[in-house]
Formats: C-alpha cells, structure tokens, sequence
C-alpha cells in the first residue's frame, strides 16, 4: 500500500499495515518514552491530580448511610449518586450505559481521543503515575535503553527489581480501590483487618485484581490501547474531517528538512527531529497522519512547540486541529451528523431523567395464588387469595399493609397486620381480598390495592379478582 506524501515523494505507508509497537516479525517492540514537559503536559498534571482525588476519595463519600458510588455485581445491587438500582431496576443502568456511549460518540465526532489523552483510567495511570515512578527509578528513555542493553549487575537488579516491587505495591492500592467501588469501603476493611479464612474470596480478589494492574501497567503498558480497547479502532467511522484532533500541520510543515541557521525558502518548518516520535507513548510518527495508536495526549505537541521555540518559528505545527482547518482554514463546524447525534442523545436523556423521576422506591408485584379458585364467605362474600412479592430499594425498613382503593372489600394479610420489608431486601407473603358478591358482574373483576406505610400511600396495583357471575 503506497502513497504520496506531502512533498510529493512516493513513499510505502506501512504505518498502517502494522502496530507501530510490533516489528516486522511479529515481535513486541518496547517503547521508550522520553519524558514530556510543556504547558499541556502540566495541565495533564493537573488534570490527574483531580482525577486521583476522586478516584481514591470517591468511596469513603456516603449519603444517608450509603456509597455515593457502587456496583456490586455480585449481588447485583447498583448505586448511582446515592440512588439504589436493584436487578428490576437493571433497563435503566442499561439505558444510562447506552446514553453514556452516545455521549462519547458525539464527543468524539466533535473533539476526537480528548478522553483518552486526558481522563481515560489506563491513560491517566500509566502516564501520570506508573510512568513518572519509572523516570524516577530508571530515568529518562536513553537511561532506560542503556540499561536494558546493560548485563546483569548489582546496580541493574536493584534498580528494576525496585521498580517492580513499587509498581505491584501501587497495583495492589489501586485494586484496594478498586475493589471498593464494587463491596463498599466497610467490606473492604473488613477484608483487610479480619482474618483472611473469613474473606477468602474477597482476598483472592484483592490479588487478582492486584496481579491485573500490575501486568497491565509493568507489560501490556500501550498495548491495552491499540490491542484490547475497541475505542481507537472505532475512531475511522467516529472522525471526519471536521474533527478536532492532535494534527500535523502538513501545509506549514512540508517539505521537511534538517535545521540549519539561514533561509531555507524551499523547506517548511518541520526539521525533522523526531522529537514528536520519541515522546509518543504508543511509538507512533504524528506526521504520517491520523492513526488508531494516537490516544491525544498532546506529548507530541509539548515536543515540537519546544523546538519551533528553540529554532524561533512559529508554535502550533502540531495541534488541536482539524483536517478541514488544516487545508481550507475552516472552524469546527456543527454538521448534520453531530446533530443527529445531539437528537439521540437529549432524546435518551429524556427518556431517562422521566425514568428515574419515576422510579419507585418500593416495587411489589401482586399475582392470584395459582390453582387456587375463589371461595364463598357466607351467602353476600367471594374470597381470592394472593401473593404479594416487595422489593425495598430504601435504606429503612418498610412496615406495609394493604387497602382497597375506590371499592368496597377488605384485605387480610396473613400472619399479620403488616408485610415487614428490611432495608434493601426482599420479602414476600400472602394475603385474602374479600368483596360483595353484587360487586360482581363478570368472571373476572379489576380491583386496585393500595400499598401504605402508615398513612402515606406509597403504590396502587391493580390485579383480577376471580369469581361467579352474579346476575
């Protein structure tokens, strides 16, 4: 596969062909990042230290006595900025996955892989944590290489087997964490100061999900970007031309040339450094293009705006850009397609902000018992039995009792006066609807009952009640 490039020279565009990670037998390619500075790298910096204040403190924030944040898929009990969602309740976490991925297609139609550069989890871990703990410990890219290529000595052993001992340690705060957006911080502790016999699957989770992290950000580092996630190769039908993207301006830039001091009036302003190759955090050449590696972390803008400095040419060769500002100088504009998006996506916030409006805190679901036929209660009374089941998404428990609603009649629960529901639990019983027989005109009769707590009615359902035709 072959194209011209911007100064008009043939050349083979295997950039596309292959992983820029992967040479060309197949074999894994390391990248040595060199570290970045800049204006974008530091608001980057900036970026993730919100983005760890939140991760790390979000757990320990309740409200009336629960996570702000949960999703216990165990139990399958889910809590959203404090709002219980149970299994009945699962269409609406759905719908809300759904309005989210909407959301992030229109985001990136409009401004590109900004959420990867900048708050996607993998993104922000690697660079703004994982990474800098290497510098640290290994130094900078050249360092890193030299001792890669190094043999075996004291010194080497050291420095790497420290660098992985801190990166499991961070891995394994990380699952902590992690771990407690799914159990809850109390569950957690509990994990961590009782003994391990009595949480040995919370335990094995712990080193599970501390062995992932780990692998994931000492090996598999970019790979989870432009292998596993599906995001990067969705980018050739999310983009356009009109897409805001880390771009190459090839119109200033071409035909590219070494830097020497004096006018060079047939050259542009790239000089060839590669100083936007050597930060990239997935190996990739800019230059060549838009390409699925790039997750917009501005590294490469960093780069080369330092070099156009150092060489006194203008900034802004590399930058937030799109293809149609690049050729014909034109904005971002709102296209059809963008508003199409936009309808989607107000139409399914909609649907859902009515959903949750109205969602119950109490769901019961009431049924004739089966194979039970009506019986007669003197000579003027028609009796049915039913079953109630109640789900309590509240963090209280609920004392129920049931009432006729518009009719005449009356409801005995069994076993009592109330259907005790804990908090967060489910319950169940049984219950006699007893009504005149003049009430009756047909086979089956619509009744509505009235679910109360105290004096507060909390739901009205409405069910058949079986009986013989009065005439």
């Amino acid at each position: 596969m072959s194209n011209i490039n911007y100064s008009g020279v043939l050349e083979t565009e295997s950039f596309r062909n292959s992983l820029a990670t992967v040479d060309k037998s197949g074999k894994r390619k390391w990248v040595f990042a060199q570290r970045p500075h800049g204006n974008f790298y530091n608001y980057r910096t900036y970026v993730s230290w919100a983005f760890f204040l939140i991760f790390f403190g979000l757990p320990f924030i309740e409200y009336n006595g629960q996570p702000l944040f949960l999703f216990n898929i165990p139990n399958a009990k889910f809590i959203i900025l404090g709002k219980i969602f149970w299994p009945q309740d699962f269409f609406i976490f759905g719908l809300t996955m759904v309005t989210f991925v909407v959301f992030i297609i229109l985001f990136t139609a409009a401004f590109g892989r900004l959420f990867c550069g900048w708050v996607c989890p993998q993104t922000v871990f690697m660079e703004m944590l994982f990474r800098k703990v290497e510098y640290l410990i290994l130094g900078d890219a050249a360092k890193q290489k030299a001792l890669k290529e190094a043999p075996w000595t004291t010194s080497k052993i050291f420095k790497v087997g420290l660098k992985h001992v801190v990166f499991y340690l961070l891995a394994f705060i990380i699952a902590n964490f992690f771990l407690s957006y799914i159990i809850g911080v109390k569950d957690l502790w509990k994990i961590i100061v009782e003994p391990v016999s009595a949480h040995v699957g919370g335990f094995t989770s712990l080193i599970i999900f501390s062995s992932v992290f780990y692998g994931v950000y000492a090996f598999f580092r970019e790979q989870v970007c432009t292998v596993v996630c599906p995001y990067g190769r969705l980018q050739s039908v999310l983009l356009d031309k009109n897409s805001m993207i880390v771009a190459y301006d090839y119109n200033r830039g071409e035909p590219r040339g070494k830097f020497t001091k004096g006018e060079h009036a047939d050259l542009g302003d790239c000089i060839d450094c590669f100083q936007c190759v050597k930060v990239c955090p997935t190996g990739i050449d800019i230059r060549n293009g838009t390409q699925m590696e790039c997750v917009g972390c501005t590294a490469c803008i960093d780069a080369c705006n330092f070099m156009m400095e150092k060489t006194n040419r203008p900034l802004g060769l590399i930058r937030y850009v799109s293809e149609n500002n690049i050729t014909n100088k034109e904005p971002l504009h709102y296209t059809t397609r963008m508003k199409l998006y936009t309808g989607l996506l107000s139409t399914l916030l909609i649907i859902l902000i009515t959903l949750l409006m109205n969602q119950k805190d109490v769901d019961a679901t009431i049924m004739r018992t089966p194979g039970m036929l009506f019986q007669e209660i003197g000579k003027d009374s028609i009796s049915n039995l039913y079953n109630i089941k109640i789900a309590n998404k509240t963090i209280k428990g609920i004392p129920l009792s049931l009432r006729m609603e518009d009719q005449e009649g009356k409801v005995d629960i069994i076993g009592g006066k109330t259907i005790d529901v804990k908090k967060e639990d489910e319950s169940s019983g049984n219950f006699f609807v007893t009504l005149p027989k003049e009430m009756l005109r047909n086979r089956k009769t619509k009744i509505k009952i009235g679910l109360y707590q105290g004096k507060n009615r909390i739901d009205v359902i409405s069910t058949n009640f079986l009986g013989p035709i009065v005439n």
